[in-house]
Order: C-alpha cells, then structure tokens, then sequence
C-alpha cells in the first residue's frame, strides 16, 4: 500500500485498485477507513480507484494534534495526494461525510476539480437539513416490510428529541434498500473501520463556513453528479435535490429501490449511472441515467 507526507509531516496511506483513468474516492462516516466502499459495484473495472485512509483511519498515521481531523483541514491532505498523484485535475467521488470534504475542496480549488460525483452525500458544509416530514416520508414508504413498526418508533423517538442509543441503532436497516444478509453483513464490516476521536474532531466548531461554501459552490462550473438513494433515509431525494441546485452544472439521479450504499443495494445500477455519467462529463454532458 503506497503512502505520502501530508503538509504537517502526517504519514497518509491510500491503495489503488482497477484499471483505467483514476477516481479519487473520499469515504465518509465521517473518518471510516475507505474498505467499506469494496469496488465500488465494480467501477474498478472502468475506472481505477484511489481509496485514501484519512489521517487517524486504517495504515494511515494518527496525528499527536487530533484536532488536524477537522473537515477544513483534512482539504490539505486531499491537495497532497493529488499533487502525489501528479494529476492536474481530479476526478472526485465522495460518500456521505466525505462530500463534506470534497465540497471543501472543491470551493478552495476549483481549478484542480475535473468532475465530482456526490454518492447519498452529507449537506452539513451547506447548511441545508431535511425536515422531519421529508425523512419520514421515506419511512412511510417502508410500511410493507416485517421490521417497520420497531424502526418507525425509532425514528419518532429520534425526531422528537428523545432518543437513546438503541434508537439510533434501531433505525439502521433505514439506510439500506433492503435489510438482507449482505446489508447487514456490511454494516458489521464498516462498523470496525471507524476511529471515534478522529470522528469527533471531523465537525468540530470552525469546520464550517456555511455561506461562504455555498457562494463558492456557485462558481464551480465542473460537472457535478449528485446520486441519491430513492429509500436513503439519511439523505432523503428532496434534500439532495436542494443540493444539486446548488451547482451551476449538476445532474441528479435518484436511483430506485437504494438507500444510504446504492453500490450495496444494486452495484450495477449504480456502477452503471457513475460510468455513464464519467463518460460525459469530460465535454459537460448530462448522460441519460
């Protein structure tokens, strides 16, 4: 597994799998070590993925000064690996926490932004939340299946401010399509791959100048694909939506019957919506998904 010096002296690992022109992949969590993203539904056989450890996760080093972990300062480790990398531009592909990171990124340097591909992804560096109504629309649209009364209570309990640990635990099979074998087999896996303190400094108060990012977003006219999951209780299709607009030159694709992992749900669908997308983004196209 390859490593780099980030600015501060932080030793930062990453590996690389697949052929083809490369994606940087930023995993979120936030600060989960990137092995929970597998191939991606196989894109690693169109596109060759860079997977980084962020600071504090899997090979990479855990910095003396925590605090290094906030999400505005983790932009200089991404800057580092693309400069490593030796690209002029880069291709960004960012789940969840990690479209925190790659919109940081992207209103810092947009010169060295090729195409962004936001997967189910956070709008915390945005400002903009979904309302209680809209996630529990998604949850309505649950009802058929054996598990919905516990995990709906869940989620009341979550959404009028009363919930405890085991609520929140409750409301997992939310974030999938389907709560099968795979689905939880994952979720089990990813669970070992998260360090709670680098976690915790990741928002920490000053990561965020909301405003100031979305100002920002405004001017980046990159092709930007915003994926939602059409069940992702986390990221509901409306926020996303919302998000999307943000970006002079976006194109939004729900994809039916996924949640939170849209590469667990149907890897094929998925893998196909991301490629179709690459392969336009170049002339800023908007590929039929």
């Amino acid at each position: 597994m390859p490593d780099l010096l980030a600015r501060d002296g932080t030793r930062l690992a990453y590996r690389v799998t697949g052929q083809g022109r490369p994606v940087v992949c930023l995993p979120g969590g936030p600060m989960l070590e990137p092995g929970y993203l597998g191939d991606l539904g196989g894109l690693s056989g169109t596109r060759r993925l860079v997977l980084p450890d962020y600071r504090g996760t899997g090979r990479s080093q855990t910095p003396d000064d925590i605090a290094s972990c906030r999400c505005d300062r983790l932009v200089d480790d991404v800057e580092a690996l693309r400069q490593h990398l030796g690209l002029d531009r880069m291709v960004l592909l960012a789940h969840s926490g990690g479209a925190d990171l790659a919109t940081l990124y992207a209103a810092r340097y947009p010169e060295r932004i090729d195409s962004l591909v936001m997967v189910t992804p956070s709008t915390m560096a945005v400002g903009i939340a979904a309302a209680a109504e809209v996630r529990r629309e998604v949850v309505r649209r649950r009802r058929d299946e054996p598990w919905f009364e516990q995990v709906s209570a869940a989620f009341e309990a979550i959404a009028a401010g009363r919930a405890v640990a085991t609520d929140w635990e409750a409301v997992v099979p939310f974030t999938y399509g389907r709560w099968d074998a795979a689905a939880r087999a994952h979720r089990e896996d990813m669970d070992r791959r998260r360090n709670p303190r680098a976690a915790a400094a990741f928002a920490a108060e000053g990561a965020f100048d909301q405003e100031a990012t979305r100002a920002a977003l405004a001017t980046v006219d990159r092709p930007v694909l915003v994926l939602a999951g059409e069940l992702d209780l986390a990221a509901p299709p409306p926020l996303l939506a919302d998000y999307a607009a943000l970006f002079p030159n976006a194109t939004f694709f729900t994809q039916p019957g996924a949640g939170h992992y849209p590469w667990v749900d149907d890897p094929d669908r998925f893998a196909d919506a991301v490629t179709a997308f690459l392969g336009h983004s170049a002339d800023l196209g908007r590929p039929d998904l």
